[in-house]
């Protein structure tokens, strides 16, 4: 007799490795159907290894920046080597020191809504994903931005006075992205209640005025063109532009999950991050 077979795919749900104490996902269990009169049917569990919380995450990619930073500013005279033979070591420019103001204040802004703010979907994601997610801040934000941002060279960008309007430009610009994502991340918030993972249609606040999916990244685009402009360091624009595009990818799946999901209740946006721009 012919045996015909069928699959089927259970939701994930999380488990507890008692022995080990390490949490893992299960994936997918996918058992075949077969035809009566068989001898034997199988069952088949694939997981994803271990797991970790995502507010953990979080916290750890955000620690990074906010290690980095200070300790290179700290130890510049140690780090770098003074551009003259004959002047002393320069003192940090207003530019440098402002650069570190900001970015310290933007990664302890992220790490006070890791642990207050932010309700997440997802318990845990696989532990391996911390080195790759750490890599962008650490990396990119921390080292990259850090060591051309504070080095006393006169190529560098921001060991030169900068007119009077740029920091003050740059102070505004940060302040206006900063609290419009602050705004943003409170509303998000109000939509899932403590423990679900429930989703709604975010209206409230900055939604009702900034005509994109998230605003919440359009305002994290303009809080670190605020830091560019304080620094212009190429560094900085680099991490900028990486950021930007990571964002724009992830607006793009949160409105066509918002279509998919509410359907006619849901008001289509036709830009997903940067207004006429994406």
């Amino acid at each position: 007799m012919a045996v015909t077979s069928r699959t089927a795919k259970i939701s994930a749900s999380r488990k507890l490795d008692c022995a080990n104490q390490v949490p893992y996902t299960l994936k997918t269990l996918v058992y075949p159907a077969i035809a009566p009169g068989s001898v034997t049917n199988s069952l088949t569990a694939q997981t994803t290894g271990p797991q970790i919380a995502w507010r953990t995450v979080f916290i750890i990619e955000y620690l990074g920046p906010l290690l980095i930073h200070p300790l290179i500013y700290g130890l510049r005279t140690i780090i770098y080597r003074n551009p003259s033979t004959i002047l002393p070591f320069p003192a940090a420019s207003t530019a440098q020191t402002l650069s570190l103001t900001l970015i310290c204040l933007h990664f302890l802004k992220r790490e006070l809504e890791t642990l207050f703010v932010h309700r997440f979907s997802n318990a845990t994601m696989p532990l391996t994903n911390i080195f790759k997610n750490s890599a962008h801040y650490w990396l990119l934000a921390g080292l990259n931005i850090a060591l051309f941002t504070y080095s006393p060279s006169p190529s560098c960008p921001t060991s030169h006075r900068f007119p009077a309007w740029v920091p003050l430009l740059s102070i505004l610009l940060y302040t206006v992205g900063e609290l419009g994502n602050l705004s943003s991340h409170l509303t998000l918030r109000n939509l899932r209640s403590e423990g679900t993972t429930e989703r709604g249609i975010p209206n409230a606040g900055v939604f009702k005025y900034i005509p994109v999916t998230c605003p919440n990244y359009f305002f994290e685009t303009l809080a670190w063109a605020g830091i560019w402009l304080a620094n212009g360091s190429l560094s900085t624009g680099l991490f900028l532009a990486v950021a930007v595009v990571q964002m724009a990818v992830w607006a793009r799946k949160k409105e066509a999950r918002y279509r998919r999901e509410f359907g006619d209740r849901y008001k289509k946006k036709r830009f997903a991050m940067l207004p006429g721009i994406v």
